[in-house]
Formats: C-alpha cells, structure tokens, sequence
C-alpha cells in the first residue's frame, strides 16, 4: 500500500518523503504544482491541496496511511478537518500528524489553538495516530539571518526561559519511522504523541551568542519586546500573520519551551543518533555566506 505525503515539498514534508524513500515505502506526494515539484525517483506525484474535495478524494484512493501537515493559514484548521474527513471517507485509519509542542496550553496563539482541536479530531474520529508535538523550527531563522549578519543583532524574541529547538530533519525522520510502523502493523495501533525538541533548551542570550562565535564578530540578542518583530514581519508576510508570530513569540517570553525529562533520551534512542544542534545550524549558515 502507499503512504500519502502531504506538504510534501516543504521544509518537513520534502524530508519526510526523502526518508520513507530511503526506507523502501510507497510514497505518493500531494503538491499544488507537479512541475515543479522535485522528489525522489519513484515517488508518485499527484496534484491537488487540502481544500480541493476532488483532488483529495483522488489522491487519497490506494492509501494506508497518511502524513498530515498544515501550514500556518487563515483556513487552517477548515485544511485539517476537510483532510481528515476525506481519510475517514477513504477508509484510511492510520496517521501522523504534525502538531505543535504546547499546543494544548498556548491556546491564545491561532495556529496552536487549530493543532489542538486537530489532535482533538484525530483521537474523536477514531483514527489510529501518531501525533508529533515540535518545538520551534530551528531553521525558522533563515528568515533572519541577513539580520544578524548585517545589523549584528539576534532579534527573534525568545526569551530567558529557553526554547529546545529542533531541526526540520529530526522531525521528518521521526515521522517516516512513525510512517513505517503503522504502515507495517497488522492493525490499527494506539493513539501515541511524540515531543520533538532539539539537545539544547537555549534562551534568547544564548543563541545571540553561538551567532557571536560562528561569525566572530560580536551578535546581541534584541530583546523580548515583540513589537519590533511583528513590524519586521509585517513587511513580507500578512498582517494577520505577523501578529500572530507576536503572540507566539510572546508565550516564548512568558512560558519558553522546555522539554519534559525523557524526551531528549527518547529521541536519540528512537534516530539512533545525536540530534542536530542550533550550532551545527549557524555554523553552516556562516560558511554558506
């Protein structure tokens, strides 16, 4: 049987059909645009998005089991629930989604709040899931590296509490193993949620400060004050969106994102491998510019 990628070339989703490839699966992508599209050999490329009824019924015939990825949108959470229920219709039971860590306490946040009511959905409906809860992306901060490097000034407001930030590889090779045993069971297999985090939980101060010694040249960290990074967002990307990075930013500042005791450990034996760290991130950055 074949396993359905969804956001099948974006920074996770692209990963994750490299990996289930590796693995020998099936894999069909869904993507907007096949022509563009560059996947690996073997993988079936079909058309079509998350609100597209046909398309979705389309892509969803001779699948098991399916990846689930919602980019950050005003339809969301419309993207999840119209998902779900073509699987359901399809006779496709078995998933893994990809939430958010602190999805059920920054509620305050809209894309927090929408992965929350997704895992609500999965567990109601009767699928049988695994539901991948990730801290911030640490290649979220491509977005800003021209101004670190120009201005010298980290200016993601993350806050004193800490982020264990994680890499996008990290999540896609733990949502291929996932992929693959539910896949391969004999049947549906319990509900599970799986926190994703990086080795280190590091504060605002302390990526300012690798950026520092990867460049060699001093990098300041530009404070907790989310005004300044909602402004800075809202010059390419909707308003809309930009104040909702604020908000997010601002449960950063107020909560962090610290990982429970086990996960890190838990994650390594599941990879068999050290996970990515934020230097090794910044240090291929810099040698990149």
């Amino acid at each position: 049987m074949t396993i359905l990628v969804t956001g099948a070339t974006g920074r996770v989703g692209r990963h994750v059909v490299h990996e289930l490839v590796q693995r020998g699966a099936s894999v069909r992508a869904l993507v907007r645009n096949p022509a563009q599209a560059r996947v690996p050999a073997g993988v079936e490329v079909v058309r079509g998005d998350l609100l597209d009824i046909d398309s979705l019924r389309a892509a969803f015939d001779g699948v098991s089991t399916f990846f689930l990825l919602n980019a950050v949108a005003a339809d969301e959470f419309t993207q999840a629930l119209v998902a779900l229920n073509i699987a359901r219709e399809a006779g496709v039971e078995r998933v893994v989604y990809q939430s958010v860590l602190h999805s059920d306490r920054f509620v305050d946040v809209p894309h927090f709040a929408v992965k929350a009511g997704g895992e609500r959905m999965l567990e109601q409906m009767g699928f049988g899931a695994t539901i991948l809860r990730p801290a911030y992306f640490i290649d979220n901060d491509l977005m800003i590296k021209d101004v670190v490097a120009t201005h010298g000034v980290y200016p993601m407001p993350l806050g004193s509490k800490g982020i264990a930030m994680v890499d996008a590889r990290d999540i896609a090779e733990v949502a291929a193993i996932e992929l693959i045993r539910r896949e391969r069971a004999p049947g549906k297999l319990p509900f599970d949620t799986i926190d994703l985090v990086g080795p280190e939980t590091l504060t605002g101060a302390d990526v300012a400060a690798i950026w520092s010694e990867v460049l060699g040249r001093p990098v300041a960290y530009g404070g907790d004050d989310p005004t300044p990074f909602e402004r800075t967002l809202a010059t390419f990307m909707p308003k809309w969106m930009a104040y909702e990075m604020r908000l997010m930013a601002t449960r950063y500042v107020s909560d962090g994102m610290v990982p429970t005791a086990g996960t890190v450990r838990r994650l390594t034996d599941l990879l068999g491998r050290p996970l990515h760290t934020y230097r090794a991130f910044a240090t291929a950055v810099a040698a990149a510019a």
